[in-house]
């Protein structure tokens, strides 16, 4: 079992410093109050060049990428979601976190948004077979969001970035750069 620590990401890219309370101490509210970040209009982000930049990039990183540099100014939110080891089969303790990002995400005020299931890895294994089971476990939490939560699925978009992003460069193997992030893209059109 993978281990993932929470975090709150603001807009400006604010990061906790470790220690910060686990997932059971997140409330519906912060999530609201953290995902109802967003400071005028949200730049247009290419999903589908995204997952492009990232499976080109296996192993060189995309954070100085300039189309991935436009997630750093939404709001977003790194959550502790625990897979069993290596599989995208989601924790049964991690449901209570996954449903209150469904209850947030049904919330008034971010209904009329749409949002980026980010996954993440740390750069133990492989950083193909990173990128890949990140990019599933993003999906898995995406189709438990649509399915069990019934969010839209058309709100909901996923993507796997291995090892590419990590929250902390400067250790890339540490636990801290497993996670799963959420970012508020903007409104459905």
């Amino acid at each position: 079992m993978k281990s993932f620590r929470l975090a709150t990401m603001f807009a400006a890219g604010l990061l906790l410093a470790p220690g910060h309370p686990f997932s059971q101490d997140l409330s519906g509210p912060q999530v609201v109050r953290t995902l109802d970040r967003l400071a005028g209009a949200a730049p247009a982000v290419d999903i589908a060049l995204l997952v492009e930049e990232a499976a080109a990039s296996a192993g060189k990183g995309v954070a100085a990428l300039p189309n991935w540099q436009k997630l750093s100014q939404l709001s977003q939110l790194i959550v502790e979601i625990d897979f069993e080891n290596d599989s995208v089969a989601i924790e049964p303790k991690s449901y209570r976190t996954v449903g209150l990002i469904a209850d947030a995400l049904h919330h008034p005020n971010l209904r009329r948004y749409k949002f980026l299931v980010v996954g993440h890895t740390s750069s133990t294994g492989d950083a193909k077979h990173n990128l890949d089971l990140s990019q599933k476990r993003a999906n898995a939490i995406t189709e438990a969001l649509s399915t069990t939560f019934a969010v839209a699925p058309d709100r909901l978009f996923a993507i796997g970035v291995g090892e590419e992003w990590p929250v902390d460069p400067a250790n890339p193997k540490a636990a801290d750069n497993r996670r799963v992030q959420l970012v508020n893209l903007g409104l459905v059109k």
